[in-house]
């Protein structure tokens, strides 16, 4: 357990730098040290954890309306509640949390995918 916590940490980090290197609009300003990263990372593991399943929970008659969809909705507002605990992290535009989620969320996946195996 605690290692898939650790790989998430990382995960989670790697996503963000990622997503801070290739969205325009999506910035953290402290890319080269790699402590707030880790902390940004272990924030969001945080607001994943206990935010999410409570935003999905209230939102499901929305989710099996929208068949799905509404998802990217929610996870949009777990990075815009990521910028707002993370004075290093700035996202400028709405579009730029939505190419961040993207982004974030395909690194999870294929990594997540991968620490599986």
């Amino acid at each position: 357990m605690f290692k898939n916590l650790i790989i998430r940490i990382i995960t989670n980090s790697l996503a963000i730098y990622i997503a801070a290197e290739i969205v325009p609009g999506f910035t953290f300003s402290e890319k080269d040290s790699f402590i707030p990263l880790l902390t940004a990372g272990f924030i969001l593991g945080l607001i994943n954890y206990f935010i999410k399943p409570v935003l999905k929970l209230i939102s499901a008659p929305i989710i099996l309306f929208t068949l799905g969809l509404f998802t990217i909705v929610i996870n949009i507002a777990m990075i815009l509640l990521l910028d707002h605990f993370v004075v290093a992290m700035t996202i400028e535009s709405l579009s730029a949390a939505f190419w961040g989620m993207v982004v974030v969320s395909l690194v999870n996946i294929f990594i997540g995918n991968a620490s599986k195996k």
